[in-house]
């Protein structure tokens, strides 16, 4: 009987699709059918705006992360220079860096290569980096790096599918219809941060947000973000810093 034969380059690349299926798998779940719940909105919120199918569905595969494309669309409409609008895409996906940082050391192993860590990177987001760290535990640490290749590459795709087909078939539907599809995009962005906040002070900012917001519109118009923002993430963070002081030891 030979021991620790070293394994036929067959059967390990069978064992790489077996885990790549796997991750490809634990894409079609609750977090992955609201994501692209989301991109519905997301492909009305496009053609909305004006951008071809084309476009909407390269933004879906090069940007990936909704909250960057819908600062991007916002960019478009408002005629920023690219110069702009791509440091405005930057910034909002800095958030992204944490998730990265959390992420990428339950995946490397001594043998993994950097580029494949640089090029799993973009598959970072809410959804698949909630589901990676969920089924890690149960995946062996040499096999995570193709599991979630194939976790974050079906997101990526059918996502892209779900904006081609929303797209083809937006000017066929009711408006009530479309206009319910509009509203997808906020409502997920809007549940999935209450739902992932983990301080109250973030709760307390996004209710400020929403009655600040429409009044700022109403006062300074084309400053209402800004305005809404720093009133209310300041009033937020007060609030908070208090509340931490008013605790017993």
């Amino acid at each position: 009987m030979v021991e620790n034969e070293p394994r036929s380059s067959a059967a390990v690349a069978g064992e790489g699709r077996r885990w790549f299926l796997r991750g490809a798998a634990a894409a079609f779940s609750i977090p992955g059918l609201i994501l692209a719940s989301a991109f519905v909105g997301f492909a009305g919120l496009a053609k909305a705006s004006g951008l071809t199918v084309v476009e909407t569905v390269f933004m879906t595969a090069v940007v990936w992360a909704l909250p960057a494309k819908v600062v991007l669309i916002g960019a478009i409409l408002s005629k920023s220079s690219i110069f702009a609008a791509a440091f405005a895409v930057a910034l909002s996906s800095v958030r992204l860096m944490p998730m990265v940082v959390a992420l990428v050391p339950e995946m490397r192993v001594e043998k993994t290569r950097p580029w494949v860590l640089y090029a799993l990177s973009h598959f970072v987001a809410v959804t698949s980096w909630v589901l990676a760290l969920e089924r890690f535990r149960d995946v062996p640490p040499e096999r995570r790096t193709i599991f979630y290749a194939g976790l974050g590459g079906t997101l990526v795709a059918g996502n892209m599918t779900v904006v081609t087909v929303v797209y083809l078939v937006a000017d066929t539907l009711p408006p009530a219809a479309s206009a319910a599809l509009f509203l997808l995009t906020p409502m997920y962005f809007l549940t999935s941060l209450w739902g992932s906040a983990r301080e109250s002070a973030a709760h307390v900012a996004m209710v400020l947000g929403l009655g600040l917001g429409p009044l700022f519109h109403v006062l300074v118009p084309g400053f209402d973000l800004l305005a809404a923002g720093l009133i209310g993430g300041g009033a937020a963070y007060g609030w908070h810093r208090f509340s931490r002081r008013s605790r017993p030891a």
